[in-house]
C-alpha cells in the first residue's frame, strides 16, 4: 500500500515537473517569443495561458510598456550663430514589433537605448545648426521637438520600435558666454525701454497741447456764451428801464433821487459838500411839486 501511494506522488511530481515545463504565462504587460533550438517559432503579444515543448522550446519575454532614455549629462550642441548650448533631453519608447526588435538589437534594452540616442543626437545637431541661440530656447522649441519625435520614430521603426515623444527638458548657454549674452539681452532690453519712455513722453506731450488746446476753446465759447447772455441780459433790462420811464418820467427821477440820497447819507460820518441851488437836493426844497 505504502509503496503505491509513493509511486503515486512520483507520478504527480513528475506530471507537475512536465506541465511546468510545458506551460507558460503572458502577462499583460508583456510580450512571448518562442525559440525552438535557437530559431523563432511563434510570438506571443496577447496575455493569457501558453503551451510549448518542454526541453525543446524556450520562452523569452519582453516588457511592451512605456521605457524612458534620460540623459545623465547635458550634450553640447551648435547652432547657427556658432554658440555652444547644453541640451538635456529624455525620450519616451515602446516595442511595437518583438521579432523586429529581437534581430535588430537581439532584444537587449541597452542597445535600442543606444540607438535612439544616436538618432536624437544626430537630428539635435541637424536642426540646431539651422537655428539661432533665441530659436531654440523659446522660438521653435515645440517645432524642434516634433521634428526630432518624427525622425527618431520613422527610424525607430526599423528595430521594432515606436518613438512616443521626445522633450528637450532644458536648454541653456555654457558658464563661460551666458554672461556676455546676458549683458548684451539688458543692453538690448534698456534700449528698447528708452524708445517706449521717448515715444510715451511725445505721445504725452501732444495728449497734453491737445486738451490745452481745447481748454482754450471752451473757455474762449463759454465767455462768448457769457458776454451774449450778460448783453441780452442787460438789453432787457434798459428796455425794463426805458418802459418804466416813458410810463411815468417824473415818478422815475423822483425814485432815483431818492436813492441817491440813500446811498450818500448811508453812514453817520458821512460828509456831502454841495451848493444850496444844486440838482441834488431838487425834491428836498418842494417835495409835493409836480410837472
Amino acid at each position: 500500500m505504502m509503496k503505491n501511494l509513493g509511486a503515486v506522488l512520483v507520478g504527480l511530481i513528475a506530471v507537475l515537473i512536465v506541465l511546468s515545463l510545458t506551460v507558460f504565462t503572458v502577462d499583460q504587460r508583456q510580450s512571448a517569443m518562442v525559440f525552438q533550438l535557437g530559431e523563432i517559432v511563434s510570438v506571443k503579444t496577447q496575455p493569457g495561458l501558453y503551451f510549448k515543448v518542454p526541453l525543446v522550446q524556450n520562452v523569452r519575454f519582453f516588457d511592451k510598456r512605456i521605457m524612458t532614455i534620460d540623459s545623465t549629462e547635458p550634450e553640447r550642441f551648435i547652432t547657427s550663430e556658432k554658440k555652444n548650448v547644453l541640451v538635456d533631453s529624455f525620450v519616451k519608447w515602446r516595442i511595437v514589433d518583438v521579432k523586429q526588435y529581437y534581430v535588430s538589437v537581439g532584444g537587449d534594452e541597452m542597445r535600442a537605448g543606444t540607438r535612439l540616442t544616436q538618432t536624437i543626437n544626430d537630428g539635435l545637431r541637424a536642426e540646431f545648426g539651422k537655428r539661432t541661440v533665441h530659436d531654440v530656447v523659446s522660438g521653435e522649441r515645440d517645432k524642434i521637438m516634433d521634428i526630432l519625435r518624427q525622425k527618431a520614430d520613422q527610424d525607430a521603426r526599423k528595430i521594432g520600435v515606436h518613438v512616443i515623444d521626445v522633450r528637450l527638458k532644458r536648454v541653456d548657454l555654457p558658464p563661460e558666454v551666458s554672461e556676455s549674452v546676458y549683458r548684451r539681452m539688458e543692453s538690448e532690453r534698456k534700449r528698447v525701454a528708452n524708445e517706449l519712455r521717448s515715444t510715451g513722453s511725445a505721445e504725452a506731450e501732444k495728449i497734453k497741447a491737445d486738451a490745452d488746446r481745447q481748454r482754450e476753446v471752451l473757455l474762449a465759447e463759454a465767455y462768448r456764451d457769457a458776454q451774449r447772455t450778460k448783453g441780452e441780459g442787460d438789453a432787457k433790462a434798459s428796455a425794463i428801464y426805458a418802459a418804466a420811464y416813458g410810463q411815468n418820467a417824473e415818478f422815475y427821477a423822483f425814485y432815483r433821487s431818492l436813492e441817491a440820497y440813500r446811498q450818500s447819507f448811508k453812514g453817520k460820518n458821512d460828509v456831502l459838500v454841495l451848493e444850496p441851488s444844486s440838482d441834488f437836493f431838487k425834491y428836498m426844497k418842494s417835495p409835493g411839486k409836480r410837472k
